[in-house]
């Protein structure tokens, strides 16, 4: 009788067991399942920004977290001059922390070859988390590429126990690899998109479409027997921008700019990002008197109204313009030094506009200056 006993105990102990077991098997069949829609969540995201939006609300809601950030390390402005240029400023981003290096946000950043989980401390993980304190356990998970730390997504609970040393970190370690593969893709078909002859920030045109574009311009004018101008407008004290305001205004402003420039030229003329700071308007068939009239009106388009450069703060920027003109005869046929000439002259004249004090606009080779009112 006693032995029946013991074979029924046992038997509903071996029962129980098979039912936790079951049990356990379906809890992480159904993480797994999450954890795939998640990962595809992420690796279906049209571009950068629904990525991000992606990692940082979509996880935050899908996890059920009190906060979920993402610091990325953009020391070459890169990814936010690719956001914007997709039309989302990085701010925009709820979540997302932008940063020149990850040396000092955390402890943690110093070695993170795995998801670091355990408690919140204030003094050492507030960077990561914007400042918000109302988390008690959080998980660091590091974003790789090609064995490098270049940032990472982070998740803050208001349980203690959410998120410990002694829970296991597979998931959050694959999840990590996905998010590294699918914003490096995201980056690089950005990339692609804005290659050739398209300038990242402004949307504008860059130095190697405007040489081509000089060129045939110049070899319009030659057949047409008409004058071409060149417009070389540079920014002042820029540097100081980026100084005082830091980069991110100081792209805000150079967006703004080549907008402010867009309104007064044709759609026959040829705007282009130079460089830095630099801008370039080719003139079709456009004498250089015209050329110094439009170049006014660009000089006093960015002027006259002050620039937002967020947080509440204005700011008035000026630029400084040289014009330079050729007429090109019909047989001219070395353009390209032609070419390289007209734009050396502009810049000449620039130089003289910042000399003379700066918010100027220069003719070349004139003793005349065509100062701003």
């Amino acid at each position: 009788m006693d032995a029946q006993k013991d074979l029924t105990s046992e038997l509903e102990q071996t029962q129980d067991q098979l039912l936790a077991l079951t049990e356990k098997v379906e809890r992480n069949t159904a993480i797994l399942q999450q954890s795939q829609q998640r990962e595809l969540m992420l690796l279906r995201a049209q571009d950068i920004a629904a990525l991000l939006a992606e990692m940082t609300v979509g996880l935050k809601t899908s996890y059920q977290l009190e906060v979920v950030s993402v610091v990325l390390a953009d020391p070459d402005h890169d990814v936010r001059h690719l956001l914007i240029a997709g039309g989302t400023r990085p701010r925009e981003i709820r979540g997302l922390i932008m940063v020149e290096a990850l040396t000092g946000l955390a402890p943690q950043y110093i070695g993170l070859p795995r998801p670091w989980l355990g408690p919140f401390s204030a003094s050492d993980h507030q960077l990561v988390f914007d400042g918000c304190q109302d988390i008690s356990s959080i998980a660091i998970i590091p974003l790789m590429h090609r064995g490098a730390l270049f940032g990472s997504i982070n998740f803050g609970s208001a349980d203690s126990g959410r998120f410990t040393k002694h829970h296991a970190t597979d998931f959050l370690a694959h999840l990590g690899i996905i998010a590294s593969f699918a914003l490096e893709n995201a980056i690089n078909r950005a990339r692609l998109l804005r290659s050739g002859f398209t300038d990242v920030l402004t949307g504008w045109n860059n130095r190697r479409y405007l040489q081509v574009r000089l060129t045939e311009e110049l070899a319009r004018a030659s057949r047409d027997g008409k004058a071409i101008t060149c417009l070389m407008i540079d920014i002042d004290h820029f540097k100081q921008i980026n100084d005082q305001y830091g980069h991110a205004a100081g792209d805000e402003a150079l967006r703004e700019i080549a907008q402010r420039i867009e309104a007064q030229v044709r759609v026959s003329d040829v705007a282009a990002r130079y460089g830095g700071e630099e801008f370039v308007v080719l003139l079709p068939a456009t004498t250089a008197a015209a050329g110094v009239i439009l170049a006014q009106r660009i000089r006093r388009a960015v002027a006259d109204a002050s620039f937002d450069l967020g947080n509440g703060r204005r700011r008035r920027i000026t630029t400084s313009v040289g014009v330079a003109s050729a007429s090109p005869g019909k047989y001219d046929k070395e353009l390209k030094s032609l070419g390289e000439s007209l734009l050396a002259r502009a810049d000449v004249a620039l130089y003289q506009a910042k000399s003379s004090g700066r918010n100027r606009v220069e003719l070349e080779q004139t003793s005349d200056s065509h100062s701003g009112s």
